[in-house]
């Protein structure tokens, strides 16, 4: 731990040994924060710019541990970093200290100095707005738009999220590998889910995790509902090619109307992809066969 008072660091060996994971953990300081990021590189000649991969709440990049690899093996640099507040990234133990505009500002700050361009954007969960946002800002660096299970978040917001939100506020201390588990429909191992508890060793450093919920605008007026606007504005003008990749079993974002949502917004998007079988974690569920997916859309559709 550094800086008890305001800053949380999980100590390096609760990551060891993870199930699945061996990529080196890489860092970035941003405003003497220092964020974790994965950056793997293509296995052989790249036949494309990198893929960016933004989780959600409550994960961290291991969410996407079961897509890295194929995407690397198809000829893509394969980046995800993890939020401040979640995974091997530094964590503010102030609640009051998490935004919308923090978070992107961060995911500003990594890209930037990963000097990403040509990219395809990938997003889920709270991965949407920011990775959205990201997108939108920097059209000239983004060359692909992959969409999957998320919203725009700009005021309205289903009745399974509404009871999400309501959980994390009665909840600080969040059962992080029981919401992993009660949003997946296979039955995921148990030492995968202490990954996704390793992170969190206490209440404390759970604080961004606890805070990501609320700070979801559920009224046209909230922080950020003004700027998801925009980024809505943007994307109905959207002429990157764009994927839509929604589960089939995700009652906060109920198929198919939340993909449809994109589908009509973004003039790109063609019908969305149903990925059978799978919760709102489609990545913990089918993340080799939604890799399959990217790839396809990639070397046939995409640029």
């Amino acid at each position: 731990m550094i800086r008890a008072m305001d800053v949380f660091r999980t100590p390096d060996e609760r990551f060891d040994d993870l199930p699945g994971w061996d990529f080196p953990p890489q860092y970035v300081d941003v405003d003497g924060l220092r964020i974790h990021h994965v950056d793997v590189a293509p296995d052989g000649p790249p036949t494309g710019g990198p893929i960016v991969l933004f989780h959600g709440e409550p994960t961290w990049s291991y969410l996407y541990r079961r897509m890295i690899r194929p995407l690397a093996a198809a000829g893509h640099r394969v980046i995800a970093h993890d939020h401040a507040g979640f995974g091997r990234s530094d964590k503010p133990t102030d609640r009051d200290w998490y935004s919308f505009d923090r978070h992107s500002a961060i995911a500003d700050a990594v890209l930037d100095h990963l000097e990403v361009t040509d990219a395809t954007v990938v997003v889920q969960d709270w991965g949407g707005p920011i990775g959205l946002r990201w997108a939108t800002e920097h059209r000239d660096r983004v060359a692909n738009l992959v969409i999957m299970n998320t919203g725009l978040f700009s005021g309205r917001v289903s009745r399974g999220f509404l009871a999400w939100r309501d959980f994390a506020a009665k909840n600080p201390d969040l059962p992080v590998g029981r919401i992993i588990q009660g949003a997946t429909v296979t039955d995921v191992p148990a030492e995968v889910i202490a990954a996704y508890d390793a992170p969190f060793p206490t209440v404390e450093s759970k604080a961004g995790a606890a805070q990501f919920p609320l700070l979801v605008p559920v009224e046209e007026s909230d922080p950020g509902a003004e700027v998801l606007r925009g980024v809505a504005d943007v994307l109905s003008r959207w002429e990157v090619p764009t994927l839509l990749a929604f589960s089939d079993s995700d009652p906060v974002f109920p198929h198919p109307k939340s993909g449809q949502v994109f589908t009509d917004l973004i003039p790109t998007a063609g019908e969305q992809v149903t990925v059978a079988g799978a919760a709102h974690f489609l990545q913990e569920d089918k993340g080799e066969e939604i890799a399959a997916h990217i790839v396809g859309f990639l070397h046939e559709g995409g640029v």
